[in-house]
């Protein structure tokens, strides 16, 4: 198995801890994904776009179509299993699923706390039964979203001015690692290409940058080395995009890394992103678009503009998952507090909405390897963050 092999480089500039004795979560694996770009089994066939319109809500004031229905897997401050002490975070963002050798799968959530951030993961057995769940980073600062890798960790990504990504192993049985080679910045989330072997980031800044690392080598798993490479900024006309190298990628001297490079080009709050068969989802936040990055092409569009629509189906635009067939999930931060997929076709898709959250947002959505449940969080709800389980036909095999 990939999470045998040891990882690469990364030393720690500061302290962070995460379980190294969980003995009952070690013996059993990691599964490396099939999809190899931290989404669901390519194998599947999405259905989302079968899918009807939602009904009323239920008795969380969760809002789904007919077929679906919805759970509470876990609260902030609540045990999340009975008998064990560990306690659900409190604003709960970003978040990923990993399959397990076993059958099982793992959801892994970003606290985005400050000073007290962080990551916690719930464990479920092949019946979706929880039946563990831990924290796998601590002591770290207002951990908003990240991304999964193709070799089964989590990057967990800080948002702050000096804002580190930390590699996590979702079993916790392997302390996390800073990774300072991806940058110094107001990180919101990563993604890997696992063809060109290179990691996207996005930067929460009304005048962010949209990035690339290159790794010097290939980690012993057959993927990006993240220990070692070097930092790119994007520059965009007429379209294309050029890559130009950020000269302090570790903000070490005096001027912010979004800065140092005067022809990269700023984005309005960057926020979720989602590598899938060549082309790089993001969103921003501060004028509610999704741009598509075609790796091949080196062009980049503008997927959807809420300031294009006379009645916007989707406003807030925040994280983002994809299905097996491309189906771009966006989760609103407000907005009408609602789950919405962009299809292949460019029609929208409600799939989910929470009522009786005020004051809140979506975060973290992510399916699980089979594709049949689709996890998510109020990151502030009713009785604080709530995180969701939803189950349905949203794939179906091959």
């Amino acid at each position: 198995m990939l999470m045998s092999q040891p990882w690469l480089g990364g030393c720690s500039r500061r302290t962070s801890t995460a379980g190294t004795s969980r003995a009952q979560t070690a013996s059993a694996a990691i599964t490396p994904r099939l999809a190899a770009d931290g989404g669901v089994d390519r194998r599947l066939v999405s259905k989302i776009a079968e899918v009807g319109p939602l009904g009323a809500p239920d008795a969380n004031g969760v809002r789904l179509p007919a077929g679906f229905r919805a759970r509470v897997i876990a609260r902030t401050r609540e045990r999340v299993v009975t008998g064990k002490e560990y306690l659900w975070h409190a604003s709960p963002d970003g978040g990923a699923t990993f399959g397990t050798e076993d059958g099982g799968w793992i959801y892994v959530s970003n606290s985005e706390e400050p000073r007290g951030g962080g990551v916690g993961a719930v464990r479920f057995d092949r019946d979706g039964v929880i039946v563990d769940a831990y924290a796998i980073l601590s002591n770290t600062s207002t951990n908003c979203a990240g991304g999964p890798t193709p070799w089964s960790t989590w990057l967990s990504c800080e948002e702050i001015a000096k804002g580190q990504v930390y590699e996590c192993d979702p079993r916790g049985a392997r302390p996390a690692t800073v990774r300072p080679a991806l940058g110094t910045f107001r990180h919101e989330a990563v993604s890997i290409d696992p063809v060109r072997h290179h990691a996207y980031l996005t930067e929460d800044e009304p005048d962010g940058c949209f990035y690339r690392f290159v790794p010097d080598a290939l980690g012993a798993h057959g993927f990006a080395d993240l220990s070692a490479g070097r930092l790119e900024v994007a520059v965009v006309e007429l379209g294309a995009v050029s890559w130009r190298p950020v000269p302090d990628p570790r903000y070490e001297k005096s001027t912010p890394t979004r800065f140092q490079v005067r022809a990269a080009t700023h984005f309005n709050g960057g926020e979720g992103i989602w590598w899938h068969d060549g082309v790089v989802y993001f969103t921003t936040k501060g004028d509610n678009r999704v741009h598509a990055f075609d790796t091949r092409s080196s062009k980049i569009r503008v997927l959807y503009d809420a300031a294009r629509e006379k009645s916007p189906l989707l406003y807030g635009v925040d994280n983002v998952t994809v299905s097996a067939s491309g189906d771009v999930l966006v989760a609103e931060d407000g907005g009408r507090m609602k789950i919405v997929a962009i299809l292949p076709s460019g029609e929208l898709k409600e799939l989910m909405q929470l009522v009786g959250h005020p004051d809140s947002e979506i975060t973290g959505p992510a399916f699980d390897p089979s594709g049949t449940r689709l996890y998510f969080s109020s990151q502030r709800g009713v009785r604080g963050g709530t995180t969701f389980e939803i189950t349905g036909p949203f794939h179906v095999e091959a």
